[in-house]
């Protein structure tokens, strides 16, 4: 979820953009684990959901409100999200009207699990009398681009009248996808740097595990993961395996010049969205953006332009996790498992860069193009990521191990992992599962999905 950040604090030099990201380091006790989730709200027509009426995303958002207390998000008279004040959590939309949980930061995945099922639970309890459901795919597996809802918020307008002057998918990205994401801390540069490089490089591992989006305006699209090949076609300048970020002097600097380069959608002042699309972010700070000439870059432009970059592994205050589709509600915990495992054990953490260390840029690329049509059957250095995945589990599953952290009845952070498990074990995708219903029990429709898979 991108939510607009206001500081207008002036920035002065390159060093200050440096500084912003140094800010999110946290010592490792205080390393904690935020989980984003997108899903489609439908109609009991199986239609995509109007923003306005009686049976909408207002109506849903204002149900939220009044059940949570959380605080309105809102742009003009338009409601676009909420926000849990106190502990940090959000519900927002995306331009399609997927609606967002971005959970607060929690110490672990059984809090993830507990805020999760709280979240549904409550999303029921205001939509099914709208007669509302929810669908986490990948891939809205029946709509076109033009059923699709249009939400009132200026920043996706501006993206919008962008997207097709640089990427022949970006609008099917904005409208037709849906994710799950991780995000994880750092404690230092050097950490950041370890922690980007190895999950850059095993980001299309995750994308076949959770791979979830076969189905285009009701037929088998010739892709597992659909929404990780929109990605490849959307835009080349803020997307992508970050080859870079694997060079020599590696760090903060270094993204903050990638950033710099990355041309921009919007600076906002006040409630108002300008348009700059394409203009340099290094032309703001110097006050000559031909668009708000005179003007200069504050802080919040910083954040808002940071926001608006979509590489594999994303870095902000923290690194968020981007490859992998939306997946039925049970499996969403499992990526932060897998990821936690791996990433928060300076042994497992080793371990899982020894996996990637010797690969080179070209044979990551290669690798992410092969994943979205392939999945577990995708090739590098002469493994399968079926062979990689099984040995990523393993890791992770350490990692959990050593982190012995708790629920009620005594169980550790590892059960999370066992969707994972299934899907190593049978070699079979979560696409590959839909489309073996689609060719026998489904009889060649898609339509039992928003059944079977609704949460």
């Amino acid at each position: 979820m991108a939510r607009d950040v206001i500081d207008m604090t002036p920035l002065q030099s390159r060093d200050a953009l440096v500084a912003w990201f140094e800010a999110g380091e946290k010592p490792r006790e205080n390393f904690r684990i935020g989980t984003e989730h997108e899903k489609f709200p439908f109609t009991t027509r199986h239609e995509p959901l109007p923003y306005e009426g009686t049976r909408s995303i207002r109506a849903l958002l204002e149900g939220m409100q009044t059940m949570l207390g959380w605080e309105p998000i809102m742009e003009g008279e338009a409601i676009i999200g909420l926000v849990d004040v106190t502990h940090g959590g959000a519900i927002s939309l995306e331009p399609g009207g997927q609606f967002e949980l971005s959970g607060a930061p929690v110490d672990n995945m059984h809090q993830t699990c507990a805020e999760l099922q709280a979240h549904l639970a409550q999303l029921r309890e205001v939509a099914a009398p709208l007669g509302i459901g929810f669908l986490g795919l990948g891939m809205a597996p029946t709509w076109t681009r033009s059923e699709m809802p249009v939400m009132p918020k200026g920043r996706y307008r501006i993206m919008t009248g962008y997207m097709p002057k640089v990427g022949t998918l970006g609008l099917d990205m904005m409208y037709r996808t849906c994710t799950v994401q991780t995000n994880l801390d750092f404690c230092s540069e050097a950490d950041m740097v370890r922690k980007l490089r190895a999950s850059v490089a095993l980001q299309p591992v995750a994308t076949a595990l959770f791979a979830n989006s076969p189905f285009t305006e009701g037929k088998p699209n010739g892709f597992l993961s659909f929404r990780s090949e929109i990605w490849r076609h959307t835009d080349a300048d803020r997307s992508g395996m970050i080859p870079w970020a694997f060079e020599p002097g590696m760090g903060y600097e270094r993204w903050v010049d990638y950033a710099l380069d990355v041309p921009m959608y919007f600076v906002k002042r006040g409630d108002r969205y300008i348009d700059v699309a394409g203009q340099s972010f290094r032309d703001l700070m110097n006050g000559t953006l031909p668009g708000l000439p005179g003007e200069r870059a504050t802080l919040s432009d910083w954040a808002n332009h940071v926001s608006t970059i979509f590489p594999e592994v994303r870095l902000k205050r923290y690194l968020e996790m981007r490859g992998t589709d939306a997946v039925p509600w049970r499996s969403l915990p499992s990526l932060p498992a897998f990821w936690v495992g791996l990433m928060y054990d300076e042994t497992c953490l080793d371990a899982a860069w020894d996996l990637v260390k010797d690969w080179t840029a070209e044979e990551r690329q290669s690798l992410r193009d092969a994943v979205p049509k392939l999945g577990l059957k995708a090739t590098i250095a002469g493994r399968t990521v079926l062979e990689l995945a099984k040995e990523c589990l393993a890791i992770a599953r350490t990692g959990l191990e050593r982190r012995a952290r708790q629920d009620w009845m005594g169980r550790d952070e590892t059960r999370y992992l066992s969707p994972l498990d299934d899907i190593v074990a049978r070699a079979q995708t979560p696409a590959e599962e839909l489309l073996a219903k689609y060719h026998g029990a489904w009889g060649g429709s898609v339509d039992p999905v928003f059944s079977e898979y609704a949460y």
